[in-house]
């Protein structure tokens, strides 16, 4: 594709992905854990939603956009931290901030990615999220929440569902090491052979000690479950972020929009929500928001639109988006987020599609199946 900017669609979008990227890369990036079982749920549970949709209102120019920890998106969706970002493009997470800055949504920015998190924070004067993983003693972590504030981030995203790193069978399979290609500028002074035992011993106190030491606003990402709701909210923890890690940590959990409904149970509207976990279409965001997400941050579109044109492509990737949200709010009955309601949803409808990352995008699913077998 010579120019990004002419993609109709962000099935075009995936299909260039996967043509610029290496095939280990590729897996890194759209694969799961183990059997996958949870990323096929992520789009099983979306597709067993279907929609009831009301006529003869007018709904000439519907309006898709939303407020957000006291900023105004352009539509209901921002960009899910990702790390090693470089093998979807070389910049980084440096293209993310760009795209964001430039359609008017909010970046959340690995601690994993490149370049210095200083960096990144000086492209934009916007509403900007650094999401941190836990690579060190409670000294490296407060170093490093300094570094967040002294950047000028505006809030900061805790993920907690990596106690252990999950078992990625295709990266294991590829002998897939992601460490080889790029020094984590944001890891300083950390040892490689201990890292990953500080995340096992997170608790709530830690994230209560977080939020004290920054004085940022605190999403915490990966919750998943009621109990972990209510004690969420009882803590005082600004936003909920719930998450199963895209079905690349834990296998055999729900969908993410399963999830989401039982937490918004407790939250009741009276703390922000944040989802992810399979969220590819502008259908996909309007269940999302009318099951109680204020916002749904994309990973693997992000990526694929990323790889597929860097900057360019993530732009266009957010305004196909904003397309699908508003003809499907029009075509619902609604000319704002706001009116959506749960009455415009049906549960336990039948899914038509084997469930895959893309399995939304038949073109995409059509266009692999003639890859594989060596016709494309």
């Amino acid at each position: 594709m010579d120019d990004v900017a002419q993609a109709r669609t962000n099935q075009e979008l995936v299909i260039e992905a996967r043509k610029r990227m290496s095939p280990a890369s590729w897996d890194y990036l759209s694969g799961g854990g183990e059997s996958e079982t949870t990323l096929k749920r992520n789009r099983y549970a979306l597709d067993s939603i279907a929609f009831r949709p009301r006529v003869l209102n007018s709904v000439a120019q519907p309006d898709p956009s939303t407020t957000f920890m006291g900023q105004t998106l352009r539509i209901p969706v921002i960009a899910a931290p990702i790390g090693s970002l470089h093998l979807m493009d070389p910049g980084g997470n440096i293209p993310v901030v760009r795209a964001m800055d430039k359609f008017g949504s909010i970046p959340v920015i690995s601690i994993m990615t490149n370049p210095r998190l200083e960096d990144c924070a000086a492209e934009t004067e916007g509403f900007k999220i650094f999401q941190l993983y836990v690579r060190g003693d409670m000294d490296w972590v407060e170093k490093t929440l300094d570094r967040v504030v002294e950047a000028g981030f505006d809030a900061l995203a805790i993920t907690v569902d990596v106690a252990h790193y999950g078992r990625r069978e295709r990266d294991q399979y590829n002998r897939f090491n992601r460490r080889a290609f790029a020094q984590r500028s944001n890891l300083e002074g950390i040892d490689l052979d201990q890292e990953w035992r500080w995340r096992g011993q997170l608790t709530w106190d830690f994230v209560d000690h977080c939020k004290k030491h920054c004085g940022l606003p605190v999403l915490v990402k990966g919750i998943a479950t009621r109990e972990d709701a209510e004690i969420a909210v009882d803590r005082g923890i600004d936003v909920l972020w719930v998450s199963n890690h895209g079905g690349r940590q834990l296998d055999h959990g729900r969908g993410a929009i399963e999830a989401l409904q039982e937490v918004a149970s407790v939250a009741q509207g009276k703390v922000p929500i944040v989802v992810d976990g399979g969220f590819v279409r502008g259908s996909d965001m309007v269940k999302a928001v009318i099951c109680g997400a204020d916002a749904v941050a994309v990973g693997k579109l992000q990526g694929w639109a990323l790889a597929a044109g860097g900057e360019e492509g993530l732009i266009r990737c957010f305004e196909i988006l904003e397309n699908e949200i508003t003809i499907t709010m029009g075509l619902l009955g609604v000319n704002k987020l706001s009116e959506l309601t749960p009455e415009h949803l049906h549960h336990g409808a039948m899914p038509m599609n084997p469930p895959t990352p893309w399995s939304a995008f038949p073109v995409v699913s059509e266009a692999f199946e003639r890859w594989d077998r060596g016709t494309y």
